[in-house]
């Protein structure tokens, strides 16, 4: 594959995943289409880095597909002031295109070998890459304007709600009786509530998981 397949192939998934699916924010499409996706993936998935699908990474983890995420920034409708926090960084892709956007990212990761590669993969970006418990969230960054979980849960930790500043947006993947609804969150007058918009398929993260009544 040359950097040309790849351009044409990043040129296909803004044309025929993004635009067709809501994606609809100059902004958002343009940090997408600009961003190598490829980079982004383990080196025998590189031919399938635009498809319409999860690529797994390892130890169970998946990368967002496109329209996911597009769908969740769409939504989480990026400010070039907001200071962000992404949650699941997995390789990095998500920072680095929401870095595009935004002054200044943090992001999660609590995989050591996903954390590595986004490390390294985010060097000479506005985004910075912590590695800890995707549910924690990194307190010490705190307030955020605005948080992006990159991927499915069962719910939102409160220690990610309690790191929202005042109006601040949150957006994730809603898992309600196993289907994903991307649903976009915020914080106000010492509340908090989210709104589902549109059904995605999205990979599921580790740690938000609802606690289990006690079966015999």
């Amino acid at each position: 594959m040359t950097e040309h397949n790849f351009e044409h192939m990043r040129r296909a998934m803004v044309a025929s995943q993004l635009r067709t699916t809501g994606v609809n924010d100059p902004r958002v499409v343009a940090a997408m289409g600009a961003v190598p996706r490829e980079r982004f993936v383990p080196d025998d998935r590189i031919t399938v880095a635009y498809a319409d699908a999860l690529v797994p990474l390892g130890n169970g983890r998946q990368l967002n597909t496109p329209m996911s995420l597009g769908r969740l920034l769409t939504e989480a409708r990026p400010r070039e002031d907001d200071q962000a926090l992404v949650i699941g960084a997995a390789t990095g892709y998500a920072a680095a295109v929401l870095a595009r956007m935004v002054r200044s990212v943090v992001a999660v990761e609590e995989d050591a070998a996903l954390a590595a590669a986004a490390k390294a993969a985010l060097k000479g970006t506005n985004a910075k890459l912590v590695e800890g418990p995707l549910a924690k969230g990194y307190k010490k960054g705190a307030p955020y304007d605005l948080i992006l979980i990159d991927g499915a849960v069962e719910l939102i930790s409160d220690a990610l709600v309690d790191q929202l500043a005042e109006r601040g947006r949150l957006v994730a993947a809603i898992l309600d009786n196993g289907v994903a609804r991307i649903s976009i969150g915020r914080r106000g007058g010492g509340g908090f509530g989210t709104v589902a918009v549109a059904d995605a398929a999205s990979a599921i993260l580790p740690g938000f998981e609802k606690p289990r009544g006690f079966t015999f």
